[in-house]
């Protein structure tokens, strides 16, 4: 597969980080430009954290689809690349934690709540209390799937 994000009425920057995502598990090879903000790729260095096989040049990434995702610790770095993390997560073997949540909260409303009513296995937990009664800094949410 082939996209370029463009303006309306072309293909929306704000679903490349999800597309880029789905793409991980084509065959073969896909390749993602992106036109409307050339920078807005934080989210590759951490699908490749979970195995992922992505090369960036500038504004554009080949994505070289693989069999399967494994479970990390990755860091959200903005609201797109966040949905991202939780769907790689939620197709990744094993469990994927997604730091700094807050990205994801600007856009979706209890989303992890919403997909576990579709059968998905998402917990959000304070990563800075341990057995304290502090107020939540950081949250976090773990995905888990079947191995």
């Amino acid at each position: 597969m082939l996209f370029t994000t463009q303006p309306y009425p072309g293909f929306p920057t704000d679903l490349q980080a999800q597309m880029m995502t789905l793409l991980c598990f084509a065959d073969g090879n896909s390749i993602v430009t992106e036109k409307i903000f050339p920078d807005r790729f934080l989210h590759v260095s951490e699908l490749t954290r979970m195995g992922a096989q992505l090369y960036r040049q500038g504004g554009t990434v080949v994505v070289q689809g693989v069999n399967r995702l494994v479970g990390a610790p990755v860091m959200a770095s903005d609201l797109r690349g966040s949905a991202s993390l939780v769907l790689a997560g939620l197709a990744a073997e094993g469990t994927t934690t997604v730091s700094r949540i807050y990205h994801l909260d600007r856009g979706y409303k209890d989303l992890e709540l919403q997909l576990n009513s579709l059968g998905a296995d998402i917990e959000r937990f304070n990563a800075d209390a341990e057995d304290t009664a502090e107020t939540p800094k950081t949250e976090s949410t773990r995905t888990s799937s079947a191995t």
